[in-house]
């Protein structure tokens, strides 16, 4: 298994992608092991002296102010532990919990936590044995830090809770022996080093902005082939319109999305004699709607890579000043604002893609194309409800992405009086972009039956491609049959890259 050695301050998107995608084995950098058995030498002087520093030898939120004797500290961290571990609800994907550990593990190497180089042993360990912790989803707040769900993976440091180990759920001190590993014991700081950060919310958006950006990469594809179903222009594509603005995502699109065409015998078909003036928006459009889409995602992206490589736990040990100080570093406030901007991204690329669908199967507007791209309409209803439930996801979407960073209540007796909801503002995206996928998967099917209806006119070979890709699935729709596992498919080849794969032209990255 090849390892991946990671380096705080330098950890880029790929890496982290790398991580979400794959088992690789992860380890910190072992450059970082000097600051971070500094800052733990601060945090052992600290709880052996007689003032009250908090979290080391004090009560914790509200408790602060309860000073807490130097034999009870490793009792005051393992209770820290056991009482936030109350998280419900469905358990968080493999991939997610893997990526929230790897980034836990960067925040300790920045220096700054006070933890012994032991935990981050444990965790390089937990990681390369696949050793995994169960934990609930719903809990967090987004400040003091993602207290719940970090909670349940430092139980399971401790041999508390449960794990998934080799396909199976398992007490976690039964795994960790099976795997040759020793829980920790936590020593003064060590469980607060733990729960208070932004890790979980941090893991949930980068998801979200991994599988989002592959779904937008897939509509720019996508809606290149309904340009064709249609007969749509290319002329909204000419570069100078783009350059002219100079959104960076705008002109990328329209130069991926000019290249797809290259070549259409339809397009070609009709550059001479066509009565329409103008395409509906969600045609002539698209550059300037998914390209923004994208640089927004783009922002976003530039946001969680900080907070990736951030130290977010609290106290901070400032070992050149000598100083440990509480601050605020755990309050995932940019976080939600970038779950935020992702969210209305995504739903802005599905609103587009689903009027392209309602266009297609419009025989009003789409050109000659039979109605609902049926063969035979009113005995068949063809693509009809595949069209409505894309426009269900679509509200959905727009639901999902109302704000949630304007949200906020008062918890823990009034201590910790804002918080981000940037939990839950991340956690959505996963649905929304399941939603996105179906909407463009439908979109994918109206798309290369529209083009099929113009034989023996010819796309162009790239967009050949990706019906090719599609038949392989999905027949040529004829008479009616069972929908539902076309749609599946469908939506599977945007999910899994395929779309974009078969293409093989190059598409906007992310960074």
């Amino acid at each position: 298994m090849s390892t991946l050695v990671l380096t705080p301050m330098q950890v880029s998107l790929q890496d982290l992608e790398q991580v979400y995608r794959s088992d690789v084995a992860v380890r910190l950098d072992p450059a970082c092991k000097p600051a971070v058995e500094l800052a733990q030498s601060r945090i052992e002087a600290a709880a052996a002296g007689s003032a009250a520093v908090y979290g080391v030898n004090t009560g914790f939120g509200k408790l602060a102010s309860v000073k807490v004797a130097p034999e009870d500290t490793a009792q005051l961290q393992r209770n820290l532990i056991l009482s936030h571990c109350c998280g419900v609800g469905e358990p968080m994907p493999e991939a997610h919990v893997r990526l929230m550990m790897v980034l836990k593990l960067i925040s300790f190497g920045r220096g700054a936590s006070g933890v012994r180089w032991s935990l981050v042993s444990l965790l390089e360990g937990m990681l390369e044995q696949g050793v995994i912790p169960h934990v609930p989803a719903q809990g967090s707040v987004g400040a003091s830090g993602d207290l719940a769900p970090l909670a349940h993976m430092a139980a399971a440091m401790m041999g508390e809770g449960k794990v998934l180990y080799q396909g199976k759920l398992m007490p976690a001190a039964e795994a960790l022996a099976q795997a040759g590993l020793s829980p920790v014991v936590l020593g003064p700081k060590e469980g607060l080093a733990c729960i208070n950060g932004t890790q979980f919310s941090t893991a949930y958006a980068l998801a979200g902005l991994f599988e989002g950006w592959r779904a937008a990469q897939s509509a720019l594809v996508i809606s290149a082939l309904s340009t064709d179903a249609i007969m749509g222009s290319t002329a909204p594509l000419q570069p100078e319109i783009h350059t002219l603005r100079g959104h960076a995502g705008q002109i990328e699109a329209a130069s991926a999305m000019r290249d797809l065409l290259e070549g259409s015998e339809i397009r070609e078909s009709h550059r001479e004699g066509d009565a329409r003036v103008q395409d509906p928006y969600c045609i002539r459009c698209q550059p300037q709607v998914t390209g923004a889409a994208m640089d927004v995602m783009r922002q976003a992206a530039s946001t969680l890579l900080i907070e990736a490589n951030a130290a977010t736990d609290n106290p901070l040990v400032l070992t050149e000043a000598g100083l440990i100080v509480s601050g605020g570093n755990f309050h995932a406030e940019p976080v939600g604002f970038a779950a935020d901007m992702i969210a209305l991204a995504l739903s802005e690329i599905g609103a587009i893609a689903q009027r392209r669908v309602a266009l297609m199967v419009d025989p009003t507007l789409s050109f000659d194309l039979p109605p609902f791209l049926t063969p035979n309409p009113g005995l068949n209803s063809g693509l009809m409800i595949a069209e409505v439930t894309t426009a269900a996801l679509m509200s959905e979407n727009k639901h999902l992405a109302n704000p949630t960073v304007t949200d906020s209540t008062p918890t823990s007796a009034n201590q910790e009086d804002h918080v981000s909801m940037a939990a839950h503002g991340a956690r959505r995206l996963m649905q929304m972009v399941r939603n996105l996928e179906t909407i463009l998967g439908v979109e994918l099917l109206c798309a290369a039956q529209g083009v099929e209806f113009r034989a023996p006119l010819a796309t162009s070979a790239a967009l050949a491609r990706v019906i090719a890709g599609l038949r392989a699935r999905v027949a040529t729709l004829g008479d009616d049959r069972y929908m539902a596992d076309d749609l599946a498919d469908a939506a599977a080849l945007v999910h899994d890259g395929a779309v974009t794969g078969a293409a093989a032209t190059a598409l906007p990255q992310l960074g």
